[in-house]
């Protein structure tokens, strides 16, 4: 049986989608993805070594710091190296996965202070928990073995506040504003500015249907091997609070 930062491989993984989950496990196309990411995982390599796998604690404590190096304006800029480039050419192990909005302003590397293969990375407007991103961290998890994932929402956030607006929109931009509306309803029943309540209500709201919506997951998270936290991003300062 095959392992990747001591999670099971791609066929336990298969087995797992088939029990009811929203992943991507469900196609024939993914499971070619995951037939070549773990041959070119388990391809022998001088320059690179599997490392153990990062528990969710020791993953979140390296994000605090990293955050902390950016907003001091000290960052290391840790593996960006050449060396670290052809490395993880080879195989990825990242140790925390980020849900964050496709805003421009919250580049989730840069950020955190990590570099190529530290962080896999899941970005739409809203940073909106969409049936396609649930299946992207179920393979994050299940199968490339991160522990921790991190919903991240931002202050000033256009879906959010498009969602509070509750106006007509173009195209297909109502498609994830709709997805944040349910966030929206619970902030104001709370006290304060109702766009700020209601960023952090649309946090706790996707970290919740990843833990809900996701069978693979929830199992993850029972089984003590993935916990999910929320975050907030405060754009003129650039730090990063925790939500409860």
């Amino acid at each position: 049986m095959s392992r990747i930062n001591g999670f099971v491989g791609r066929r336990n993984f298969l087995k797992l989608a088939g029990v009811g989950s929203i992943g991507i496990g469900a196609t024939a196309a993914g499971s070619v993805l995951w037939k070549q990411e773990e041959a070119v995982a388990q391809k022998p390599a001088t320059s690179v070594q599997k490392p153990q796998a990062v528990n969710p604690d020791a993953a979140l404590k390296s994000l605090v710091e990293g955050n902390q190096r950016f907003i001091d304006g000290k960052r290391l800029n840790p593996n960006q190296s050449k060396f670290r480039l052809q490395e993880t050419s080879v195989a990825q192990y990242p140790f925390a996965a980020v849900l964050g909005c496709a805003d421009s302003r919250v580049p989730a590397e840069i950020v955190f202070d990590q570099g190529f293969g530290d962080l896999f990375v899941t970005r739409l407007a809203g940073n909106v928990a969409s049936p396609e991103t649930i299946g992207s961290l179920e393979y994050a998890t299940a199968v490339l073995g991160v522990q921790l994932i991190i919903v991240l929402g931002h202050a000033s956030c256009g879906a959010v506040l498009a969602a509070v607006e509750g106006k007509p929109l173009p195209g297909r931009i109502s498609s994830f504003v709709e997805e944040i509306k349910p966030a929206v309803e619970k902030a104001k029943t709370k006290t304060g500015n109702l766009e700020n309540n209601s960023i952090i209500a649309n946090v706790q709201y996707q970290a919740a249907r990843l833990a809900e919506g996701s069978t693979i997951l929830g199992q993850l998270i029972k089984e003590g091997k993935l916990k999910i936290v929320g975050g907030f991003y405060d754009l003129a300062v650039g730090k990063v609070t925790l939500v409860a």
